[in-house]
């Protein structure tokens, strides 16, 4: 999974969009494909915000590249744009326009997109470079890598008490913890769900 190129535009209904702000991350080219790489996004990102209308969130696909388009629209009148490989979750993809967005309007005042030379935001790049993984973008994402780690965890747990020659039956019969009702109610509960193991 990779984040190609970010990119911050003005695009009014009427006229060009204007890119305000942008970095790209074009180290998995080859040399001789950077330059042509390097301006092929820009391109890319411009023909796609120019055809996002107001209020519009849209992925358009082109060979091995996927723009991931927000026009936020309103009085601002911006449109973020991250270019990803095809692999890219579409999920943390928007999160991170929604981010750059709202951090872009935080720290640049509407005067200054017509003189987008003068705008300084540093923030972008450094966005491009956190969210290579699309796990620090989506924090629904990483919750479910969490548990996914943890049913593991608790998988190997189960597994290296029962590599011991330990049987869970004999622990139950052995246990002092429950009662008689109890060891009698797991012991019909088995033969009944035989098809079932109970942890």
């Amino acid at each position: 999974m990779k984040i190609y190129s970010l990119s911050v535009m003005h695009a009014p209904p009427s006229g060009p969009s204007v890119v305000l702000a942008s970095a790209n991350d074009l180290s998995s080219f080859s040399f001789y494909q950077r330059g042509t790489a390097g301006e092929f996004m820009p391109f890319f990102s411009k023909t796609v915000a120019e055809r996002t209308q107001p209020g519009q969130r849209q992925s358009v696909q082109e060979n091995m590249y996927t723009a991931h388009v927000y026009n936020r629209g309103g009085p601002d009148e911006l449109v973020a744009v991250i270019l990803t490989d095809q692999e890219y979750p579409v999920r943390p993809a928007f999160s991170i326009l929604n981010k750059v967005l709202d951090e872009f309007m935080a720290k640049v005042p509407k005067s200054m997109y017509g003189n987008p030379s003068a705008i300084s935001f540093p923030e972008i790049a450094t966005y491009i470079q956190k969210y290579q993984d699309p796990r620090q973008a989506d924090t629904i994402m990483r919750v479910q890598q969490e548990l996914d780690e943890t049913k593991i965890i608790l998988h190997k747990t189960i597994e290296s008490v029962l590599q011991r020659g330990e049987k869970l039956d004999n622990l139950v019969d052995r246990s002092t913890a429950l009662s008689a009702q109890s060891k009698m109610f797991y012991k019909t509960a088995k033969k009944q769900n035989s098809c079932c193991i109970i942890m």
